[in-house]
């Protein structure tokens, strides 16, 4: 792992995301924060700026993951959108009111940070980031934010000309020696028409970053490469054989890993998916180029995870125009194997980790344990194509040398860190050749 640059905080679109570990915490407020593997409790703040509508999605996002999210809004965040909208997405009570009737003693400033694991503010503007960088405490959120006892997190959203001026500069080094973590923000369009540093991070790349922070740090270091997607195998230069693997797990992995602290580099097949925030990604077609891709790497891997769905045959001579079509009633194409990556990763002399996948339409858990056994693999994730093949949710089952483990359908981003949690369990036991 990286160790921070100068200051404690530290922005995420400078350094990479296997900098959110363990070693961070023990500056924030001069306490030690280690997430354990509980259902986590996030704060989430909404200050008052056109990003406000990303709060939404990240609310969202945050409860797919199953996250507790409690929304406290400024009286001005109330004017981009409404506590209504928030109430629903959360499934709790909005609070804005310091003096809010629903909290017994008053005590809102106190009493709803209270068992929380992490605030982040999400947009936090110009305004609300002096306000904190000099202790100030007019409203709910700014109190609770200086009576808080665990971590903060702030997402800026501002004009470019406002993060760009010296007083917003100077509140956000003060942010970031105070140990409060910054997250972004990034360039791009904005809502004032112009192009610059300011725009709020995606809701998505906040809540990787939220996921990753929390996460215990049970492969911190580990350098873990993971292949994602499909692959697309030519016919001709218009036409190819492919699958219905969208890299929606694979993914998922990605930044469960890197929420564990792990360094992780992606293969991924073509897919339309954000690149996890962290990774180091090369992006491929063919089985053959992902092949190519993994022999580059395998060397620096500790744990290899063949999650992507690699096509099995290939057409032996594609053509380099397209194949018109003509009057004959069928066209005869040889199909060859591509190259058993998986299986020839395992094979090293000195091999990684290794973690496959096994997707079945029948049979699930003999064939997926007869190919554990067959590819001598540690540990063989299986599921049902029909139940899983681009849904947001999955079922699956690990099959290792203790026996099958049966994993609850859940999102996929609740099941890809149940799969690291078992993986960093079996990574952490004297190595053993499978059975």
């Amino acid at each position: 792992m990286r160790r921070l640059r100068g200051a404690q905080g530290f922005s995420i679109h400078d350094l990479r995301f296997t900098a959110f570990a363990v070693t961070l915490l023990p500056h924030l407020n001069g306490k030690c924060y280690v997430a354990d593997t509980s259902r986590k409790k996030v704060l989430l703040g909404v200050t008052g700026g056109i990003a406000a509508y990303k709060s939404a999605e990240l609310v969202r996002e945050l409860a797919r993951s199953d996250m507790d999210v409690q929304v406290v809004m400024t009286e001005a965040a109330c004017g981009f959108i409404t506590p209504a909208t928030l109430q629903a997405l959360s499934g709790n009570p909005v609070f804005a009111d310091m003096w809010d009737a629903r909290i017994a003693n008053r005590m809102a400033h106190i009493e709803l940070t209270r068992n929380r694991d992490a605030i982040v503010v999400a947009p936090a503007t110009a305004d609300f980031m002096a306000k904190v960088a000099h202790g100030l405490a007019d409203d709910l959120l700014s109190t609770l934010c200086l009576a808080r006892e665990c971590p903060l997190l702030i997402a800026p959203a501002m004009n470019r000309q406002m993060w760009d001026n010296a007083a917003t500069q100077r509140n956000v080094a003060q942010l970031k020696h105070d140990g409060i973590v910054i997250l972004g923000p990034a360039s791009g369009d904005q809502a004032c028409g112009e192009v610059g540093m300011g725009r709020m991070l995606e809701a998505q790349e906040i809540a990787d970053a939220i996921r990753a922070f929390l996460a215990p740090k049970i492969l911190n270091g580990a350098r873990v490469l993971i292949t994602a997607g499909p692959t697309f195998e030519p016919i001709d230069a218009v036409r190819g054989i492919t699958n219905m693997s969208s890299g929606k797990m694979g993914y998922a992995i990605t930044r469960a890993a890197l929420g564990a602290g792990a360094e992780v580099t992606l293969v991924s097949g073509p897919v339309s998916l954000p690149v996890p925030v962290g990774a180091r990604i090369t992006r491929v077609e063919t089985a053959a180029q992902m092949f190519d891709a993994v022999k580059r790497h395998v060397a620096r891997t500790d744990i290899y995870i063949g999650v992507a769905a690699v096509a099995d045959y290939r057409v032996e001579n594609p053509r380099q125009h397209k194949i018109k079509k003509t009057d004959e009633a069928q066209l005869s194409l040889k199909l060859v194997p591509n190259p058993d990556i998986l299986g020839w990763v395992a094979s090293r002399p000195r091999p990684p980790f290794c973690v496959g996948f096994a997707a079945e339409s029948r049979n699930l858990d003999a064939y997926a344990d007869q190919k554990r056994r067959r590819k001598k693999v540690q540990l063989m994730v299986a599921n049902l194509v029909q139940d899983a093949i681009g849904a947001d949710d999955n079922e699956v089952t690990l099959l290792d040398d203790a026996g099958m483990h049966r994993l609850e359908r859940a999102s996929k981003e609740v099941v890809a860190q149940q799969i690291i949690a078992h993986i960093a369990k079996l990574y952490s036991k004297p190595e053993k050749k499978p059975r």
